[in-house]
């Protein structure tokens, strides 16, 4: 006889009608935990989509808010001086969420200031579950519904009736929008507690499952890997450390993105390549990339479509945006990614430096009527011979030097502009301005970074490998030459000597990156500044601008770090 045993509701689960959630937003003076701190809170309480009630306050962070967050989020060292402070705020809030499952788009962003406040002042971490809004949409959507999962994109997509601001409470109503509209289309799937939401992955599709058999051949070395349809024309290249572990994962529930299940659908075989390190795989991948641009890769597809800020070479040098670095006496900065963010650069040094800004051609003899920008005083008007071609010389040479060795004039002359509209309560100019300071110090770092490996005729570098051996590398003009493996206890002399002798011939061309991509050269920097590897042999020297823009950068990144903190995982493609 058989008797039906009713399970425990723990056993069942909780369901999703009868959770309690806590969807909350913080706004904060930087994007670190360890080092800024609170400005807002914001959440509200809801169950079976019913609200329950709601926590609002600004709060006092102790110190200045930077200009750039105030930008940001709007919120002033005005707003906040009679707010209370963290210690009086982290009580109510704990008490508030008490019991809850709480809720934030890119949770740990704000789950790990909440930590360090409790850590701070002695109250142990929340225990509560977490759901995060913006894991949970890159599960559920496709690529072709939303074109990344940001808040304000789900917040279209979804109709929700609250518009993100960057304001703490707004965000929470609008984040609360998007999860009950996610909870809508999770219970279409057969998620109905609390516990499968939080487990939930796709299940690997028919095609998936059907083409395991591509992985097969594989082997278990690093390299890269090509998925090529019947004709054999590239769908899609990757590289990977293990090529039969990162091959298989393709045909299994892990891989969720639906453009990539789609190319399963459509790839018929898959070649491979096996490189002798990693470096030279990672570098073997962005050069097939380029080569053959997959449809179903994102990125570096088209390294040509890059572009230049170019200061040109004629008797009154002007700022020109350019697709092409030539064999002239011209500096570049860059490359930039877009036409956009070349001219964010461009007016940033305009901001500072009064090159003209006019296109047509001008000589000593020349002349025209100057335009409304000599009037304001933003240009020297060579065209109308007030300034002379000496004097004009000097702010080509300051345009350089800010180009190519010092951006402190740039950053100071915009910094004092963006103040000026912060305290004018000009939030949008400011933050026009904020962009335009990082497209220029961005690209200026990093150009000056690639340009210290690019100007070395050869760099030889080994770093430990996995079984006691080295990986060994020759590196010509910011380009891969060679790649080899020195094994365990042999002496290293005659295997350098042996790769170097055998190493790709390099021609240099011109421009900051004359021998490879600007992508293939960071990848060669990312890995000389890993740690174990170690120079063999420098043809000349290495090093960075003493007051280049790297000092700088930092600064920005910090500034942005309350954005940025959200958007690599907010703003990231679904497939």
């Amino acid at each position: 006889m058989e008797i039906a045993v009713q399970g425990a509701l723990d056993e069942l689960g909780t369901p999703l009608s009868q959770v309690t959630f806590v969807v909350f937003d913080l706004e904060t003076t930087g994007g670190s935990a360890a080092e800024h701190t609170i400005t807002e809170i914001g959440a509200v309480k809801v169950r079976g989509g019913e609200p329950l009630g709601e926590f609002a306050t600004l709060v006092d962070p102790g110190g200045p808010i930077p200009p750039f967050i105030s930008v940001l989020t709007g919120i002033t060292d005005a707003m906040v001086t009679t707010a209370p402070r963290i210690d009086s705020v982290l009580p109510s809030f704990l008490e508030f969420i008490r019991g809850a499952t709480l809720v934030a788009h890119n949770s740990p962003f704000d789950m790990g200031f909440i930590k360090a406040a409790c850590a701070a002042l002695g109250y142990p971490p929340p225990a509560n579950p977490v759901v995060d809004t913006a894991d949970l949409a890159r599960r559920m959507l496709t690529r072709d519904e939303v074109p990344n999962c940001k808040l304000g994109t789900l917040a279209r997509f979804f109709r929700s009736s609250t518009e993100p601001c960057h304001r703490a409470l707004a965000d929470a109503k609008a984040t609360s929008d998007v999860l009950h509209a996610l909870l809508e289309r999770a219970g279409s799937l057969g998620v109905a507690t609390l516990e499968e939401l939080k487990s939930f992955v796709r299940t690997p599709t028919p095609e998936q499952q059907r083409k395991r058999h591509l992985a097969d051949a594989v082997p278990g070395t690093p390299g890269v890997y090509v998925f090529e349809d019947q004709r054999g024309e590239a769908l899609y290249v990757g590289k990977s450390g293990n090529l039969r572990v990162r091959v298989r994962s393709y045909f299994t529930a892990s891989e969720t993105r639906s453009r990539i299940r789609e190319m399963i659908g459509v790839a018929e075989r898959v070649r491979t390549i096996v490189c002798a390190t990693g470096l030279e795989a990672e570098v073997r991948e962005l050069r097939l990339i380029a080569g053959t641009k997959p449809r179903y890769n994102r990125r570096s597809r088209f390294p040509e479509k890059a572009v230049w800020l170019k200061l040109t070479d004629e008797p009154f040098p002007r700022l020109s945006i350019v697709r092409e670095v030539r064999p002239d006496q011209a500096s570049y900065l860059g490359p930039f990614s877009s036409s956009r963010t070349a001219e964010d650069a461009k007016a940033a040094l305009h901001e500072a430096i009064p090159l003209r800004q006019c296109t047509e051609r001008l000589t000593p003899r020349h002349t025209r009527r100057a335009c409304a920008l000599a009037e304001i005083g933003r240009c020297g008007a060579p065209c109308e011979g007030r300034e002379s071609p000496a004097d004009y010389t000097l702010h080509v040479a300051s345009a350089r030097r800010a180009m190519e060795h010092d951006a402190s004039v740039v950053f100071s002359a915009m910094e004092a502009r963006m103040e000026r509209l912060s305290v004018e309560q000009r939030y949008e100019e400011a933050a026009a301005d904020r962009d335009r300071l990082a497209a220029y110090v961005r690209t200026a770092a990093r150009m000056q970074r690639l340009q210290a490996l690019t100007g070395i005729p050869q760099l030889v570098a080994a770093s430990p490998a996995f079984d006691g051996g080295w990986d060994i590398h020759v590196i010509r003009y910011g380009r891969l030459a060679a790649a080899g493996v020195m094994p365990r206890g042999a002496h290293p002399t005659p295997y350098v000597e042996a790769l170097v002798a055998t190493a790709e011939t390099v021609v240099p061309g011109p421009g900051p990156t004359p021998a490879a991509s600007a992508e293939e050269t960071e990848c060669i920097l990312r890995w000389l500044e890993s740690p174990g590897v170690r120079l063999v042999q420098v043809e000349g020297g290495w090093s960075l601008p003493a007051h280049g823009a790297g000092r700088l950068k930092a600064r920005i990144d910090r500034a942005y770090q309350a954005i940025e903190a959200r958007s690599p995982r907010e703003g990231r493609p679904l497939s």
